[in-house]
Formats: C-alpha cells, structure tokens, sequence
C-alpha cells in the first residue's frame, strides 16, 4: 500500500539543536511471532467496524490534556525501529472533553514515517482491550494515513471522542516499516502493547503479543474549550515519575492533577509531563533515552504546547550529581535565566522548583552538595522566578536535612516514591501555577 501524501497545513517543523542522546527501551515478547512484510499482512480476523463519530462544532481554544517528552534513538528497539507493526499505547488524561486530536512525532526519523492507520478509544474491560463502542478513526487532513517527515510533528484532525477527567484514552498506530530510528519517550512508568500487522481496531489485548514500557511516535493529547490553560513541568526522572508505581499513575504531576480537578471548572487547567529520566539543563544526558539538555529542547517541549501558560521548572540535579559534573552554581543559574527569559518572552509564567536532598546517592559529594545548596538559594531568594515550589523543604528530614524523609525514599535516595510525590505535590499552591495569572 503506497503511502499518503505529506501534509503541509498539519506540520510543526522543529529546528534545534542535535542531540548525542537517548534511545533503548526493551520490548517484552509473550510470543515469538513472525514478521511478515507489510505488502502480506493478512486481514485482521479481530477487526470491527469503526464508527465515523460527527467532530462536534469548534468552541473554544484547544488545551493539551497529556504530553510527554522524546529523545534520539541510540540504542535497541529505538535504533532498530519497527516494521509491520501496531503499537497501542495508553495516555492518562488531566482534563477531559469531547473533541480531541492527537499529536504525533516524527522529530528525530532519520526517513518519512508512514502511519497508515490509528485510531483513538476508551479502554475496555481488561488492562489493552478498548470499548469496540468507542473506537474513534484518526485522520490527518481528512485521510485515513499520512506521512511525517523526518524532523517532523504532526497534529490530526479534531476526533468526536468524549473522555473524562482523570481518564484513560489508548491510541493505536500502525506503522508499515521499516521505519528507521523511532522517537520515542523511553521510561513510560506506563504499559503499552505490541502487535504484527493492522491491529487499530482490535478489540482485545489478546492481538497484542508483545508489552513495552516505552511512548512510540507520541507528543500529545489535546482536548478543546474545557479549560483555562496547561501548564508544563519540565524535568528530569522526578518528574518523568522514576520510583513510582508502574501503571497506577503516582507521579507527583498525576497526584497534582488530582488536586487540581477537584478545583472549580473555570479554575482546571491541562498538566502537561515533559520530564524525561536522567535530563540536564546545561549537556545532554549520558545515557541514552535521556533526552536532550533543557534549553536545548524548551521550545518544543514547552512554547509549543497547546494552550500553555506557566511552565514549572525542576531541573538541575542531574548537572550536578552525573558525571562531568557542574561545579559552578553560576552556570546553573544562567540556564535558569534564559529559560525565564524565553517563557516570558511567550507570555508565560515561569515557576521555579528547588533541588530535593540526595545524600545517600551513589555520587553524593560534599563538594556537589555546595553547588546544590547554592542554586537552591539562588532559586528561593533571587526573586527571578514568579514562585517558588520548594521541594527541599518538603522532602529532607529534619534530622539530617541532606538526605530524603525515610517515609519519601523510593529507596536509592533520590527519587521519591508514591507517598513522596504525594508529598510534593499536596505542597504546590495551585494558584500560583494557574495559566490564567500572568
């Protein structure tokens, strides 16, 4: 099957900086299965019928409800792409509506990514399967596929789907293949499933041999005129939520969202997850899978989110404590500095996060703890940031204030696990995030 044609008036075209960075996440097979060429797929016996849902009319200004992060692929599954392959993968919603539209990365393809068919649905009654009533086709500029150019993001054609706050929507893609080195979020702390040939309409997991734990192709969800704004949390493997419980959405932007849903409509807002394991502000990561440094992709992981308007960042720890480490608390602040700069240029508020206790961690110094501790004085005292979330504070005993609160510790004495990022995020003020405040 030929591809689509590309689409011009549906492209973000991104022009940054190269990353040396990223890529190698693992997929799980439950079956070993053939793989045959996409030209000999044979129908899918699983299939049904989707349903063509009439788009509701246009009212208000979309609003990004999920989003996460990618990285170069440099390694594995990453490197070696896919081919003849459905990929379903399950997106924790904050605000709800009842017309979305999905936003899709081809941002370091190293060729065209075809994606001939996806489809979008509410989950069914097992952990994979989807509500057949649900399944919602997804197209790009009224075609069923499309072609994404290398360095490339998309964004479909708004889908009539109703999902609900705090929800799960899965989303199916199938890509041909081979697809070369696919973009990808590596540590999805979220299940997803792996099928050969055309899948999208699957009702059953049972189609899905394979899991990975990994975001293939994705950017983001959007949803229209629900809410007042998203807001960012640009991070690391705090935020990306490593220490958490897999699949059970306790990530302290997850418990954030919690917190904010239970606010007055007019004061919701979309939480959108760009942190990324292992990231740094000042040189891309050591290991792949780790993304880019911060300032190196701010523009597309922050300036281009739908609806954004406060970005919160919690950065740093990564400069100091990995290898070639940051010595100069100055350097660190100058990369705050640009960061503020660029957000507000935008229009956008700009809220800081202070660097949790690590003592205990593997690379723990007391000349790295000075840089810590001069940066988080930086942060709290300079005034340079429209508010402050302090998450040293809230996470160091009080005992010994350079080391996390036993109770918090996912155990390695750096990441918080559930009741720590429970902990952070009940000490936000959600006023000061608001996209509204300006």
């Amino acid at each position: 099957m030929p591809p689509s044609r590309s689409l011009p008036t549906s492209l973000r075209r991104w022009a940054g900086p190269l990353a040396t960075a990223a890529a190698g996440a693992v997929l799980v097979a439950a079956a070993a299965t053939a793989t045959p060429s996409a030209s000999t797929v044979p129908p899918n016996p699983t299939a049904v019928d989707v349903p063509v849902a009439t788009v509701p009319a246009a009212t208000g200004d979309w609003v990004g409800t999920w989003a996460t992060a990618v990285a170069r692929p440099q390694n594995g599954q990453a490197l070696a792409g896919f081919t003849d392959t459905t990929l379903r993968q399950r997106l924790h919603v904050s605000v709800g509506g009842s017309q979305v539209r999905l936003r899709l990365t081809n941002v370091y393809g190293t060729q065209p990514l075809v994606v001939l068919a996806a489809t979008l649905a509410l989950p069914g009654a097992a952990p994979g399967d989807v509500d057949p009533a649900t399944l919602r086709p997804v197209t790009f500029s009224g075609d069923a596929s499309v072609t994404i150019p290398a360095g490339a993001e998309l964004i479909s054609d708004p889908v009539g789907l109703p999902i609900a706050d705090d929800s799960d929507v899965l989303v199916s893609l199938y890509v041909p293949g081979p697809t070369g080195p696919a973009t990808y979020h590596s540590a999805a702390h979220s299940t997803g499933w792996v099928a050969t040939g055309d899948q999208t309409t699957a009702p059953s997991v049972s189609s899905f041999p394979q899991t990975t734990t990994s975001f293939w192709f994705l950017d983001g969800l959007d949803v229209r005129g629900v809410a007042s704004g998203a807001v960012v949390f640009l991070g690391d493997s705090i935020t990306d939520g490593s220490g958490s419980t897999r699949d059970a959405n306790r990530r302290w932007p997850d418990y954030l969202a919690d917190r904010m849903l239970a606010q007055p409509r007019p004061l919701q807002f979309g939480i959108l997850n760009a942190g990324i394991g292992g990231n740094r502000l000042l040189l891309h990561a050591n290991s792949p899978g780790q993304g880019d440094n911060a300032l190196a992709r701010f523009d597309r992981d922050v300036l281009t989110q739908a609806g954004a308007g406060t970005v919160v960042v919690f950065e740093g720890i990564n400069d100091i404590q990995q290898p070639n480490s940051q010595y100069d608390p100055e350097r660190l602040i100058a990369a705050y500095e640009q960061i503020i700069q660029r957000a507000r240029d935008q229009g956008m508020r700009v809220v800081g996060a202070t660097i949790g206790p690590f003592q205990g961690w593997g690379t723990w110094t007391p000349e790295r703890e000075a840089v810590r501790a001069a940066v988080n004085e930086w942060i709290r005292e300079s005034g340079a940031f429209d508010a402050v979330i302090d998450f040293d504070a809230v996470l160091r005993d009080p005992d010994e204030p350079l080391r996390m609160r036993a109770e918090y510790d996912s155990g390695d004495h750096l990441h918080p696990g559930d009741a720590g990022y429970q902990a952070m995020a009940d000490a936000v003020d959600l006023a000061e995030l608001s996209p509204r405040r300006r």
